[in-house]
């Protein structure tokens, strides 16, 4: 039986509240107003991204490293960065919105909202057990993060509720039919890439750096591919080791 994601709906709707009144006060605030907001969502984001990175299990580094290597690569590859041009630019054209910061909006917001150790656990509770509260939280949370980046970005930020649909929606309902496939490192070790990708949003926020952060998002499922398998094989070892050992 499918779950519906309600949370997610939940979610969505204060997301675009949030984002409604964003654009409000953009309209309002100065630029100097608006450059310190930049400031301040970017310093707090760099702490986000810094207490996930930190969640990644031991003896999972090398696994880490090489996910965000492999992710970074096959992105770089694929064009991930022109296929969402291409979607936002698609979307501009459909409610013909010219904004430049448009792109920048939608996909710095759908890392910030949906790559979360917040995202997956609650996600992953509303699929295996029907528990809300959590994402519920997370809603209200995203609800004011929404009002500081669409007072910086604009619309694009409203508009990261479609891939979020579909990235946290489509946890809880998969977690549902996989019950057996989250253990605790992977969901870590989610966190762990989910929160360099947050500390490259800080980076661009914070005016020190450009990372392309696009071409990186499938380092989200490598991770989630690689520790699932580095796990059985660790599992697997220890059963040889104390076999071997009884003998």
């Amino acid at each position: 039986m499918m779950i519906l994601p309600k949370a997610t709906l939940v979610n969505m709707l204060t997301v675009t509240i949030g984002s409604i009144i964003g654009i409000l006060l953009k309209n309002i605030f100065s630029e100097d107003i608006q450059g310190i907001v930049f400031q301040a969502v970017g310093l707090g984001t760099l702490l986000i991204g810094i207490r996930m990175a930190l969640k990644l299990p031991d003896g999972y580094l090398l696994v880490f490293f090489f996910s965000l290597i492999i992710g970074a690569v096959l992105g770089q590859l694929i064009r991930v960065d022109l296929i969402f041009n291409e979607i936002s630019e698609g979307l501009k054209i459909l409610i013909g919105n010219n904004d430049s910061g448009f792109s920048e909006g939608l996909i710095s917001a759908f890392l910030l909202f949906c790559v979360g150790s917040m995202t997956i656990v609650g996600a992953l509770e509303e699929g295996l057990q029907q528990k809300r509260e959590l994402l519920y939280v997370k809603s209200l949370l995203d609800g004011f993060s929404s009002v500081a980046l669409a007072s910086i970005y604009g619309i694009g930020v409203m508009f990261s509720v479609i891939p979020m649909f579909f990235f946290q929606g489509g946890i809880t309902i998969m977690a549902s039919r996989l019950k057996n496939v989250f253990s605790q490192e992977v969901m870590d070790s989610l966190s762990a890439v989910g929160g360099m990708l947050i500390i490259a949003i800080s980076i661009h926020l914070l005016k020190i750096g450009k990372i392309s952060l696009e071409n990186m998002l499938p380092s989200l499922i490598i991770i989630a591919i690689l520790s699932y398998y580095y796990k059985k094989f660790k599992l697997k070892t220890k059963l040889d080791k104390a076999i071997t050992e009884n003998n």
